[in-house]
């Protein structure tokens, strides 16, 4: 919760549950309504993880962006405002989803943050630049949208009636990501893994200009012939981890499987990002955490699941594709369609 541009304490709107309920930060639901009649902004955070529409809608738009989404709710009482100027270091898209907000957006101070750049290290910048005329001054309705690229700096606040907004943000993957997995992937050189000399002051700069030098001479070897597939496997892991695919009914999975015939229309389950190895023994397809080891009779019908389309079982190639189906759907591959 938030209010006049200050995140307020967690232990203002949580208690402990009572009896069976060891966790002592549990919304105390009292709490929240006297803050929010007081003019306090209700934050919900991660409906991306709860709420089974939103679920949905991050997994397909994170599966055809590429990149992670998160979404937020923000509920804030009439004529009150719940943060101060600010930005974010990822890009946000505002869907007005109730009542009216102004809204106000400056230029950035800074020009594509990354997370270790937040803005409360440019307080007073951020401060400064919103005093000065904004780029866009305007009322949000219901059904509005309002895209902000990251760092630029915003405030809103409520007019007449309660508002309420979604922020569906956009954790873009930046070159910066990709130069930490060059380098991660750089300490398979055996060069760039020596150690330094020892009984001499590296931090002298004449004493450590020498090694700096047979080290940036060995990583610039090494980015002359960098592994391509190997840093985009990294990336593939990296979005892997960043994203959650659409939910998914353990029993109801299994009841599927259970029933399962040539002609059920199942596809590949939303947001899984899978990526696909193949040896001279059979088809890997590596998932989450997970890695789905196939015989490599399966590969054309690994191709035909992982296409996107609705299928079925008897579309499937191989030796038995009913059972490789039944299969993919326990593992929580794909789903009915």
């Amino acid at each position: 919760m938030a209010k006049d541009g200050d995140v307020l304490a967690a232990s203002r709107f949580t208690r402990g549950g009572g009896a069976g309920a060891t966790i002592n930060d549990q919304v105390a639901d009292d709490r929240v309504l006297g803050l929010v009649a007081d003019g306090a902004t209700l934050v919900l955070q991660a409906l991306h993880r709860s709420w089974p529409p939103l679920v949905e809608f991050a997994a397909r738009l994170s599966d055809e962006l590429g990149h992670p989404v998160q979404i937020n709710a923000y509920i804030t009482p009439p004529q009150n405002r719940g943060f101060a100027p600010h930005y974010d270091v990822h890009d946000v898209f505002v869907l007005q989803v109730a009542g009216r907000k102004h809204w106000t957006i400056h230029e950035p101070v800074f020009t594509d943050p990354l997370a270790q750049h937040n803005w409360e290290k440019r307080r007073d910048a951020v401060a400064e630049r919103a005093t000065q005329t904004p780029l866009i001054d305007t009322v949000l309705e219901p059904g509005d949208a309002l895209y902000l690229p990251r760092g630029t700096i915003h405030s809103a606040q409520a007019l007449g009636e309660t508002s309420i907004h979604l922020t569906v943000g956009v954790h873009a993957l930046t070159r910066a990501d990709l130069v930490r997995h060059v380098l991660e992937a750089s300490q398979g050189v055996t060069a760039l893994r020596a150690s330094l000399p020892m009984g001499v002051d590296l931090s002298d700069p004449d004493v450590l200009g020498p090694h700096l030098g047979e080290t940036v001479a060995a990583l610039r070897d090494y980015l002359d012939d960098v592994d391509v597939a190997g840093v985009a496997a990294r990336v593939g892991r990296s979005l892997r981890s960043a994203t959650r695919p659409e939910p998914i009914g353990p029993l109801a999975q299994l009841a599927a499987a259970g029933s399962l015939t040539a002609d059920t229309p199942l596809r590949l389950r939303v947001g899984m990002h899978p990526s696909v190895e193949v040896s001279d023994t059979g088809v890997t397809i590596v998932v989450l955490d997970r890695r789905v080891e196939l015989p490599l009779v399966a590969s054309g019908a690994v191709k035909t699941v992982l296409s996107g389309e609705v299928f079925t079982p008897s579309e499937l190639s191989g030796d038995d594709p009913l059972e490789l189906a039944r299969r993919l759907l326990t593992q929580g591959l794909i789903v009915t369609a």
